[in-house]
């Protein structure tokens, strides 16, 4: 179920990303049904006649749940539970169900359950019939003790306050091994990107690491950092592979995540890995970049890696390898299109990390105003019209 709000809501009516958070979660779609409010209603989310259309497809398709592409509230979610007869879920929930199946190391289960502990404190509104008052007094005789809720309350708040002193001996512990990177001098590259977008399948061909990697929603969790040797700048480079962001991503997660993600964070350079053959590419360019200005990794040096190049079709492939393109209004950043799973063009993705390595990549130069303007249509990257920088922008003219 998806609800468009507006201009500044973020609404997909496709729902193609809600099918694949669910399949990543076991669950299979049976029907996707869209509404379009100015506001959300306070008590259903949708309103009493979008909820008895929702039921009406529950009894239809003998659906076990409802999974909401939006955030609900928690008596929104309560009430909706009880009009169709199903649990409910939301978006933030779905995507804390996939992170606690994947997570693998110590530390990724700390950083999951906690995110979810931190959800679920705020979900304590009597959802559940044991949440009944209890009788205290000597021998459970006398006025009413405590609530069941309150002690629910209780033992979630010391159990995050132990996930975060475990947290923060991690954090710890990768603070120490940077600073001996840092002190080694070796060149960090980190790999960011969109869920989905080939980040593990990119750092296996260029390290030959044998990271999981899968045509799914946030396949890795866990960061892996192997070196690579750079024969262009004869020297090696610490490279990391990171969770993948997604639209939405919940605030808990990127706050239980941020040990994690520091390894973006302090980065020398940040390699951006974007699905070339994703028809929102832009709208994931924009997320990915939210996310980094929540870390305070907006402001590093980006190199963008249009991946998935073999999804193409012939007619849509770019006409050049490598150019330039603006990650923000009058912020060009080089770009290189690639297959890794293919391999393909690989070798230009390694000499422009060597260049950055050795300090003889330049920033490449914005074009003219209306550059992007009238693309050359050779350099579209997607069947939906949205195209590619021109080829002024390219990296041999910034260069000149």
């Amino acid at each position: 179920m998806g609800v468009d709000l507006g201009p500044g809501s973020p609404f997909d009516p496709t729902l193609d990303e809600l099918a694949l958070l669910a399949e990543s979660a076991g669950d299979t779609p049976v029907a996707r049904l869209t509404a379009k409010r100015k506001a959300p209603d306070a008590a259903l989310f949708v309103g009493e006649g979008k909820a008895d259309e929702i039921k009406a497809l529950v009894t239809a398709h003998d659906a076990q749940s409802v999974l909401f592409d939006q955030a609900l509230s928690p008596a929104q979610q309560r009430n909706l539970e009880r009009h169709l007869g199903v649990p409910v879920a939301d978006r933030t929930m779905l995507i804390l169900e996939i992170f606690g199946r994947r997570a693998q190391s110590h530390e990724g289960k700390l950083q999951v359950e906690l995110a979810r502990l931190q959800y679920l404190s705020t979900r304590l509104v009597r959802r559940w019939t044991h949440l009944e008052r209890q009788r205290g007094g000597v021998g459970h005789r006398g006025g009413p003790g405590e609530a069941q809720i309150e002690l629910d309350r209780r033992m979630i708040a010391q159990r995050i306050k132990a996930l975060k002193f475990q947290l923060e001996k991690v954090k710890r512990q990768r603070n120490t091994q940077r600073r001996s990177r840092e002190r080694s001098g070796t060149f960090r590259v980190s790999l960011v990107g969109y869920t989905n977008a080939g980040k593990s399948t990119l750092f296996n061909a260029l390290v030959k690491a044998r990271s999981y990697a899968a045509n799914q929603l946030f396949a890795t969790l866990d960061t892996t950092t192997r070196q690579m040797y750079l024969a262009d700048a004869e020297r090696s480079v610490s490279l990391s592979d990171t969770v993948g962001f997604i639209r939405d991503l919940p605030h808990t997660l990127v706050e239980a995540f941020q040990a994690t993600l520091q390894e973006a964070a302090d980065a020398d350079l940040l390699l951006h890995v974007v699905d070339a053959a994703s028809p929102v590419w832009r709208e994931q360019i924009d997320e990915v970049q939210r996310v980094l200005r929540e870390i305070g990794a907006n402001d590093l040096p980006q190199l963008l890696v249009f991946n998935k190049l073999d999804a193409l079709p012939d007619s849509q492939r770019p006409r050049q390898r490598v150019d330039a393109f603006e990650i923000e209004p009058h912020r060009p950043a080089h770009r290189v299109f690639v297959s890794a799973a293919q391999g393909e063009g690989l070798d230009d993705l390694r000499r422009l990390i060597a260049e950055a390595a050795t300090g003889a990549l330049p920033l490449p130069q914005p074009g003219p105003p209306d550059s992007s303007a009238e693309p050359h249509p050779e350099q579209s990257v997607e069947g939906g019209g949205d195209t590619a920088p021109p080829a002024q922008n390219s990296v041999s003219n910034a260069r000149a």
